[in-house]
């Protein structure tokens, strides 16, 4: 009596569970590499061709007003995993030579984790960056059944490498690389003399490949490109660190090389995530998956292209490592047919660190505790009225002296160093490209943004502030 009893129990549990992962939705996070906010046709660009992102926007919705997790990579993925905005996360920075201090901890919850309670098939597909192979942070430590790509963000540079990751295993590539003499962030970046693997292009087969081996069950797929971040030690040696195979409709162009590749880096990014789309379409799954596209940052200036020419953050100010809004503001698409409504735009003020929150609801489970994290599914599924905004939104930044930066409601402060420099304001909405310092015009603002700023900032023994230490000493 007793067995049959725990035999039904089970049985109840088993089907309850399996009924759940029936009508929960897959989610597909693709993330851009330095992607500016004005660097597709549906965010205003001119020049580059981006027709699927754009036909993404048509049929799904575009937000203006989303908001990276930091101005550079490392630390802006760690927001987007962890759901927490860097005064409280663990990676706070680009470490440079210790890379443990750019690892996630055994600490950290992350969205793979929340997927996997929910019983979804979690992957990473391309770059990492917050964990090498012997450290606590490393994907399959993290929630992700399967990794492939690049853990360090300086092997992440060059396109052609000679290896990528598979899991644990080193996965061997045809290409042959000169290398630099100075290792960088525990890795000696290089670039291709012989040109044979891309792995953008592998990146996307293997997301294809992970898509259609997993359309009968719910699955998380983060796929996190290179593209279009330049190959740096690429771009010091030959003038040139714009990598792509072809230069495509670009190649006709009178301009220098440089931009042909900037630019149709931007458009093979456009053309795969059309085949993505298209892939879900084929497989009579579009309905039930939920696919997000964004930047990880503003655009960079580091190929050796021209900048002017494609206007990257639009009509924004700044760009990669500026706090001000083109530095940290980027394009964030949402797409799910049946669900999404087609052609709309959203203003709702949000940032990587929501996704955490969003995943949550979407799954039914609980918010992990501490999080800095909103859902935006009542955005994404029309229904304003139960939206939730938040009271801020938080950066802080430790190169170049340091910044903090704060975003509440139509208010932008920006304060250069941390902690002790004066504070810039700006009203975002009347001045998106943050034009007119009007501290001195509201300083009844000033003070509550300095206050946001002070409580958000959480100290951190791995991330000191810049300076600090050397002042304290000098007391």
């Amino acid at each position: 009596m007793r067995l049959r009893l725990l035999l039904s129990l089970w049985l109840v549990l088993f089907l309850g569970a399996a009924l759940r992962g029936a009508d929960q939705p897959n989610v597909i996070f693709v993330l851009a590499d330095d992607l500016g906010y004005g660097e597709l046709g549906c965010y205003g660009q001119q020049i580059i061709q981006t027709p699927y992102l754009d036909r993404m926007a048509d049929e799904g919705m575009r937000f203006t007003q989303f908001y990276a997790g930091s101005t550079v990579c490392a630390p802006s993925r760690c927001v987007l995993m962890v759901g927490q905005h860097t005064g409280h996360c663990t990676v706070r920075g680009n470490a440079g030579g210790d890379m443990l201090r750019q690892s996630l901890t055994e600490e950290d919850i992350t969205v793979a984790e929340i997927f996997k309670q929910a019983g979804y098939k979690t992957a990473l597909i391309g770059k990492w960056g917050l964990g090498e192979v012997e450290h606590p942070g490393h994907p399959l430590r993290q929630g992700f059944d399967y990794f492939f790509g690049y853990l360090n963000q300086v092997h992440a540079h060059n396109y052609y490498p000679e290896f990528l990751w598979r899991n644990f295993e080193k996965v061997k590539l045809r290409n042959v690389v000169q290398r630099v003499p100075r290792a960088y962030g525990g890795f000696r970046g290089g670039w291709a003399t012989k040109r044979v693997d891309y792995s953008h292009d592998l990146f996307v087969a293997d997301a294809l490949h992970f898509i259609r081996e997993n359309k009968d069950r719910p699955f998380f797929l983060y796929l996190a490109l290179t593209i279009p971040h330049a190959n740096n030690e690429g771009t010091r040696a030959t003038g040139n660190g714009a990598e792509v195979p072809d230069l495509g409709i670009y190649a006709d162009r009178d301009w220098p090389e440089q931009d042909k590749g900037h630019a149709a880096m931007i458009s093979r990014l456009d053309r795969d995530m059309g085949r993505l789309l298209q892939t879900l379409r084929d497989l009579g799954i579009a309905n039930r998956t939920l696919v997000l596209f964004s930047s990880d940052n503003g655009p960079h200036m580091e190929s050796g292209h021209d900048p002017l020419r494609f206007n990257p953050s639009g009509p924004l100010r700044g760009v990669k490592r500026d706090l001000t809004d083109g530095g940290i503001r980027v394009p964030f698409i949402a797409w799910w047919p049946g669900k999404v409504k087609p052609g709309t735009t959203s203003d709702h003020i949000g940032y990587f660190g929501d996704f955490m929150a969003t995943v949550c609801e979407l799954t039914g489970q609980t918010l992990p505790p501490n999080r800095d994290s909103i859902s935006f599914l009542p955005t994404l599924l029309g229904e304003p009225d139960r939206q939730k905004e938040h009271k801020y939104l938080y950066w802080e930044f430790y190169e170049r002296g340091s910044a903090q930066a704060v975003r509440a409601g139509r208010w932008k402060a920006i304060r250069k160093p941390m902690l002790k420099g004066p504070i810039e304001l700006y009203d975002i909405v009347r001045d998106p490209a943050e034009r007119y310092n009007v501290a001195r015009l509201h300083p009844d603002v000033v003070r509550r943004m300095a206050a946001y700023m002070k409580e958000a900032h959480v100290p951190h023994p791995n991330w000191p502030v810049p300076g600090q230490a050397r002042a304290a000493a000098g007391r």
